[in-house]
């Protein structure tokens, strides 16, 4: 029964195949995707409960059931690493900057795109800005050596001037910074898509009654424009907390002998640098289950703070 209390009948599970088919063969790529490289894998979180070892079988499969069970001896031991927590540091430490001063610039960048008048500026601009996304780190790190580095530009620049540059590739105080400012030239205009999409559905209106009432550019702005972005900003904040301790890998690997490991180690490198190349898989699982367990806290948490400010967050509530 339905609140109305009229009865509402489901169509049969073959009238509904028939008449979804194409959206089911649509999603059915993607949906395979998710099946192959994300939830067939998760069961290989067993791992970090086992003394594993990949060659006690012809197969990973044998070996994953050869190898002995030794509960949570691979956690106790990832727990006495100083190492682990210094990467754990890092990492929240990066990623709590990041979500202050990167996170915030796609909105503001969104806004200003949406304010500019001609539409082929516009283009011009988003080009531009989104071109460094598609750019792999090594081309990124290797375009701010080139400029910031010991022998980069900046540098020559400042010996002919009679200055002594600044260390700043190599300088572990600053590679905070260094990290977001790459962060920031890469990404920032690929993350402004969502929320100019999210602009685009404004309704114009909106701001031509705002207008005729004597509002500004800023009060529309205040009034109208960031109240329409508010969802999809609690939505991506909620998915950017749940991913907070994945900062990245291949950024921090290239970087991380120039500037020492103290600065440089996070989650994913460690996991590298402790596991991988060490061959305790065991270990490495360990550290990569605690942090996906960490990312699931968060999510909840960001989620239910969603619920009480009145949005739906990443689900809404039941």
């Amino acid at each position: 029964m339905t609140r109305t209390g009229t009865t509402r009948r489901r169509a049969p599970l073959r009238a509904r195949l028939r008449r979804d088919w194409p959206l089911l063969v649509m999603v059915l790529p993607g949906a395979l995707l998710l099946l192959v490289f994300h939830y067939v894998p998760t069961l290989g979180n067993v791992v970090a409960f086992q003394d594993y070892n990949p060659y006690l079988g012809d197969s990973a499969l044998q070996a994953l059931v050869n190898s002995p069970f030794i509960g949570l001896d691979n956690f106790r031991a990832l727990f006495a690493t100083p190492a682990f927590w210094d990467a754990l540091w890092n990492t929240l430490s990066i990623t709590a900057f990041q979500l202050v001063f990167f996170f915030p610039l796609p909105i503001a960048l969104a806004l200003l795109l949406d304010s500019v008048l001609s539409r082929r500026v516009r283009t011009l601009v988003q080009t531009i800005v989104y071109l460094p996304h598609f750019f792999s780190w090594v081309l990124v790190v290797t375009f701010f050596v080139q400029m910031l580095g010991g022998a980069g530009l900046l540098a020559q620049e400042l010996r002919q001037a009679g200055i002594s540059p600044p260390e700043i590739m190599t300088n572990p105080d600053t590679f905070l910074l260094l990290v977001t400012a790459e962060v920031v030239w890469k990404d920032v205009g690929w993350g402004t898509i969502v929320f100019l999409a999210a602009l685009s559905t404004i309704d114009p209106h909106l701001y031509e009654a705002a207008a005729a009432d004597g509002a500004g550019r800023w009060r529309r702005l205040w009034h109208i424009a960031l109240p329409g972005l508010r969802p999809v900003i609690v939505l991506l904040l909620i998915l950017r907390l749940g991913d907070a301790l994945s900062v990245g890998f291949e950024q921090f690997l290239l970087q991380r002998e120039a500037v020492g490991r103290q600065a440089a180690e996070v989650l994913d490198t460690f996991v590298y640098y402790h596991a991988i190349t060490t061959g305790d898989y065991g270990f490495g699982a360990a550290a990569g289950l605690f942090k996906a367990a960490v990312g699931l806290v968060l999510i909840l948490l960001a989620n239910k703070l969603a619920h009480l400010f009145g949005e739906r967050g990443v689900y809404s509530r039941s």
